[in-house]
């Protein structure tokens, strides 16, 4: 199958390397040692949210280079502007979030590399688009990403159609709906919960302890968010995939993103 962005060892050394950095700027209040100034420093998110967007900006780079000519690009400015538009549609609505299914379905059928250069635009565009810029920003950006390059890396379409590849679109849509919001309440709860909260994060403590507070702390205050996600994503996936994955096949195809370019002598047309 015909992908747009192929991933070549630059484009790999970049994606592993921002999605190393960005498991630490998750994970790093279950990770930070009580003796550590960063478990008890209030500027963590802000020191990660400046890292973050300068490795997105190579991994997009990279990937670039590798291969996103000028049909990847207007392919990606389309889907981009497509999800930012339908993200305000349920944003903030019982996690209603419809541009989950699009992300899945795009990064299925176009490749990991280009799924998460697709997830990342498409959080930085709704960002613009809603006027949420923040700190959290570039955390949405990567999780995004990694949302849509994990459906890129699903089992091939070879062995996977019709309604076994739409099974497993919905599967696994419904599970990275559900990490996702599990995730980014790694990037709030030190600073949500409340200091006195049975559920708060306690800088310094032990892992098994905070990895405690935290699970609590998303059982009672993200699941009805992140269930309803879930449920939408399964409910366009069966409803809508099939049209959209064929329509997206085809662009694909017909965009030819591989197919080399070559040059010839031009026509000549006689005077008369």
């Amino acid at each position: 199958m015909t992908r747009a962005v192929r991933l070549g060892p630059r484009a790999l050394a970049a994606l592993v390397l921002v999605s190393a950095l960005g498991v630490m700027a998750f994970g790093w209040p279950l990770l930070a040692g009580s003796a550590s100034g960063l478990a008890h420093s209030q500027d963590a998110p802000w020191l990660f949210a400046a890292l973050l967007p300068m490795l997105l900006a190579v991994v997009v780079a990279t990937i670039a280079d590798a291969g996103l000519d000028a049909k990847a690009i207007a392919m990606l400015g389309v889907l981009a502007a497509a999800g930012a538009a339908m993200r305000p549609l349920g944003a903030g609505t019982a996690g209603i979030e419809p541009m989950f299914f699009l992300m899945v379905l795009s990064g299925r059928v176009l490749g990991p590399g280009f799924g998460f250069v697709l997830g990342s635009v498409s959080m930085f565009a709704s960002a613009l688009l809603t006027g949420g810029v923040g700190p959290w920003m570039p955390f949405q950006m990567l999780s995004m990403g990694w949302v849509s390059m994990g459906a890129g890396l699903l089992p091939g379409p070879d062995r996977w159609r019709g309604r076994r590849e739409l099974a497993l679109l919905s599967a696994y849509g419904a599970l990275a709906a559900v990490l996702y919001g599990l995730i980014m309440n790694l990037q709030g709860w030190p600073y949500i919960a409340g200091m006195a909260s049975g559920v708060s994060f306690v800088p310094g403590a032990p892992l098994h302890d905070n990895l405690t507070r935290f699970l609590t702390y998303c059982l009672a205050t993200s699941l009805g968010w992140d269930l309803p996600r879930a449920l939408v994503t399964v409910v366009l996936t069966s409803a809508l995939g099939g049209p959209l994955l064929k329509a997206l096949r085809r662009a694909t195809r017909r965009a030819a993103f591989e197919a080399p370019v070559s040059f010839g002598p031009g026509r000549t047309t006689s005077a008369e």
